[in-house]
């Protein structure tokens, strides 16, 4: 029987993963303060960025909401680089979605978005026993898109009209999928991208 997942301290090579805290928020607006990261459609898109420290007060609040959100820090120079959530728990069906997942820029292409893979689908699956771990993008987020495909995730299809951005348009949401039978490929490559 599957248990749900915590927000315990998560780490490997690439990155430590903590629990978002409310007090991370001027750390994350620093990080995420480029166009760049609200452009593909993340947390409501470009009309959702926030203008200051305090306004990502309320984003870091909604994604604590919406499940167990963490903090990602670069291991090496302990700065926040991101966030990203395990989303949508059901035991019952056991799975769970990854998702909520923003990175600065500056460590776009680095191992950083490997790492926080390995550590929330290890804990997904390892730790938690789950069988389905599911993943959603804008299908405006070609980058996002093509890093599921090379991580190994199976593109399942396009949930059309699927929700509303903060600009009032709707997006459509591309679905991916990694099962706990894909898992031990996907840990491998990922565990190889982490070690460069």
């Amino acid at each position: 029987m599957p248990i749900a997942p915590d927000l315990r301290d998560l780490s490997n090579a690439a990155v430590r993963l903590a629990p978002l805290r409310p007090e991370d928020s001027a750390e994350l607006f620093r990080a995420l303060d480029d166009e760049r990261v609200w452009a593909g459609g993340w947390s409501g898109g470009p009309a959702a960025r926030p203008a200051t420290a305090e306004g990502m007060r309320a984003v870091v609040d909604r994604l604590n909401e919406a499940g167990f959100a963490f903090a990602v820090r670069d291991a090496g120079s302990g700065a926040l680089v991101g966030t990203a959530s395990l989303l949508a728990v059901d035991l019952a069906n056991e799975r769970c979605m990854l998702g909520g997942a923003a990175y600065s820029p500056a460590v776009w292409g680095t191992p950083v978005n490997a790492g926080t893979n390995l550590a929330l689908l290890g804990h997904a699956f390892d730790d938690c026993g789950l069988g389905r771990v599911e993943f959603q993008t804008d299908v405006l987020n070609g980058p996002m898109c093509g890093a599921l495909e090379k991580m190994g995730a199976t593109r399942e299809g396009v949930l059309r009209r699927h929700k509303k951005r903060a600009d009032g348009t709707f997006r459509d949401s591309v679905v991916f999928s990694i099962l706990a039978d894909d898992w031990p490929t996907v840990r491998e490559r990922l565990e190889r991208r982490v070690a460069g």
